[in-house]
């Protein structure tokens, strides 16, 4: 395989004759290097039948006919981010152009294809030349051999790679076999072209001829492909359980360009109903799982880049690759940061976790309004009872109230600290990124980062959501900034000093999922994690237990109940808490007699549940109820 310095990328300039290979030459680097993220771009058929273009023609053809139409669909995938565009020639061979009577313009149709998508491109993004499948049944269980089809396959690699093509993109293959021959005829083409091959399975992750995800990356492993990856056929969610089967099975590269959904017929058309936002989710989530080349197949559209672009760019960002250079240009490395301030020497919070003391901790909602009387006194009060933080909710279900920063300042005049959960609801990557600054010039250290509920669960249910990022991207941005560097890497001066806490759920519906992103959560760099509240001490040990490889302190959440009303609603409205039955037939018991039995109870419960966590974790996060202080300190004893 050649070095990216070794492809001939050097494409004349029409301006002076002159050669510009740099920007494609580093975007082929990035291309090939494992840890980069690339986006590609989406639909090319999709966008073509919006614009009126009916399913009976020839998709391919277009590129001859209406050369206009196709090089605007290239320009707008373009202005949305895309770093690599495909051509339009995913049925451009021999074999599928002769049902059209078009089988003498292969290499026309495959030329001016790449050509087209070449001025989109310009010099800085990539132009990778779609392949699909021949639609012939190869030997033994067709007519075609595998030299013929190798042939076919080679005719119009040929073509694309005149007409300007940076790579191979093979996709949406179901037989890996008929894969190997259109591989094998990438590398006689060239064997320099980076080749990307991508299979596709169903919603059983598997091909239509039995392989499953493991079995398409094992074998494409073993046929040195550059990058290995999944498209089409399915949804994000599918390719996603495929991508991370793959992950374990390969170190090479992987790619995930997942349809906008199952498409269902609206009206007599196929719609696809994934939003831009929730390809945006699955990119990042793709990204997290090992796919490093994301992009969209059917159903998809320059908005759903978009939203994709922005969404994954916080998560993975992106340095700037040198191929090759000698010594001399170490001056211009990238910055690698500071070391970060030791976490003893952040916040006295983040002395006693990094000595290894017990800490405590009460949770306060913030007022609803601007009277914060209330608030003060409670903060006075719970640092006379000798409390080591004050954890300050962001609009907890997705509810208005004062902002968790201001009311983390109003409480630490008071001579307590605060832990203030910070979410990516409501805010973009520039305005977390104001809002962290501004929080660490103003004092505020312990930071506890979070998703945050989505607004349909709070009474502003048509408020938007914005989730730039999640709270694995908030943690490594966090951590970036505690290392003196942006998103981007550009230096800020003085690193910020937070403490880096995660949440975590050991009672999460989906353990293997919550437990990933944990592990994720640490590679981030999150210093601690405080739990959702626990009413079964047995299911925190168990997820203690399953943690030992990456632990990090763990401060479990009590929360006392009040009445059996106040449990069935924890356990069934409030996402991410578990109450056992037993808990709740004791809270039933108790408020059958009195009120103040319930409430006896509830904080009977929080005691034996603090009492029996107390040897396994670093401390406790007990709520107060209805903001009464009182109770959460009453479970302290």
């Amino acid at each position: 395989m050649m070095s990216a310095t070794e492809h001939p990328t050097k494409t004349p300039d029409t301006a002076n004759g002159a050669t510009s290979p740099r920007p494609r030459a580093e975007l082929l680097a990035r291309l090939l290097d494992p840890e980069q993220v690339i986006m590609f771009d989406g639909a090319m058929g999709t966008m073509l039948y919006a614009r009126g273009v009916f399913i009976n023609q020839c998709y391919d053809e277009l590129v001859l006919r209406s050369p206009d139409l196709v090089r605007e669909i290239h320009a707008a995938y373009a202005k949305a981010g895309a770093e690599v565009l495909e051509t339009n020639t995913f049925g451009a061979n021999r074999a599928k152009l002769t049902q059209y009577g078009l089988e003498g313009q292969v290499s026309a149709i495959n030329t001016k294809a790449a050509q087209l998508a070449r001025e989109a491109a310009g010099e800085h993004r990539l132009v990778s030349g779609a392949v699909g499948p021949l639609g012939v049944r190869l030997e033994p269980y067709g007519p075609t051999s595998k030299d013929e089809a190798r042939g076919l396959f080679r005719e119009q690699m040929l073509a694309l790679k005149a007409g300007g093509a940076d790579c191979f993109l093979l996709e949406t293959f179901t037989d890996l076999e008929e894969l190997e021959q259109a591989i094998l005829a990438a590398r006689e083409v060239d064997a320099g072209m980076p080749v990307i091959a991508q299979a596709t399975v169903g919603p059983d992750l598997r091909t239509a001829f039995g392989a499953s995800a493991e079995d398409i990356a094992r074998v494409l492993d073993r046929w040195g492909v550059d990058v290995i990856g999944l498209n089409c056929s399915v949804g994000p969610q599918t390719i996603l359980e495929a991508i991370e089967r793959m992950a374990t099975v390969t170190t090479r590269k992987l790619s995930a360009q997942p349809n906008a959904g199952m498409p269902r017929d609206v009206g007599g058309r196929s719609m696809y109903m994934a939003s831009p936002e929730y390809m945006a989710t699955y990119a990042r989530h793709l990204i997290q799982a090992g796919a490093k080349i994301v992009g969209g197949c059917c159903g998809t559209t320059p908005d759903h880049i978009k939203a994709m672009v922005e969404g994954v760019r916080p998560l993975a960002p992106r340095t700037r690759v040198i191929v090759e250079r000698d010594r001399s240009d170490a001056m211009h490395d990238e910055p690698v940061g500071r070391a970060p301030v030791p976490l003893a020497q952040r916040s006295r919070f983040g002395a006693k976790i990094a000595s290894g003391q017990f800490v405590t901790s009460v949770e306060i909602v913030p007022p609803r309004g601007v009277d914060t009387v209330k608030l003060e006194l409670d903060a006075a009060a719970l640092h006379k009872a000798g409390v080591d933080a004050i954890n300050v909710p962001d609009g907890p279900r997705a509810q208005s109230r004062m902002g968790a920063i201001a009311t983390s300042l109003l409480i630490e005049r008071h001579g307590i600290e605060a832990v203030t959960h910070y979410c990516c609801r409501d805010r973009n990557l520039l305005g977390m990124l104001s809002d962290l600054l501004g929080a660490s010039a103003l004092g505020l250290r312990n930071m506890l980062l979070i998703t945050g509920d989505p607004p349909k669960m709070g009474p502003y249910p048509d408020a938007t959501a914005v989730f730039d990022i999640d709270a694995i991207g908030l943690t490594n941005l966090v951590s970036k900034l505690n290392r003196g560097l942006d998103p981007g890497n550009n230096p800020i001066g003085e690193p910020t000093r937070f403490v880096v806490g995660v949440g975590v759920n050991p009672a999460a519906i989906d353990p293997a999922h919550e437990l990933k992103r944990f592990h994720w959560k640490v590679e981030a760099g999150a210093e601690y994690a405080i739990t959702q509240p626990v009413f079964d001490p047995a299911q925190l040990e168990h997820f203690l237990t399953s943690i030992d490889d990456v632990r990090i302190p763990i401060v479990a959440g009590i929360w006392p109940l009040v009445s059996a009303r106040n449990a069935e609603f924890l356990a069934n409205e409030v996402p991410g808490v578990t109450v056992p039955k037993e808990v709740l037939d004791r809270m039933r018991k108790a408020n059958d007699k009195s009120k103040e039995h319930a409430l006896a109870e509830g904080i009977a419960i929080a005691r034996e549940a603090l009492e029996r966590v107390r040897g396994s974790v670093q401390g406790v996060q007990v709520s107060a109820p209805f903001g009464r202080i009182e109770l959460a300190l009453e479970v302290f004893g």
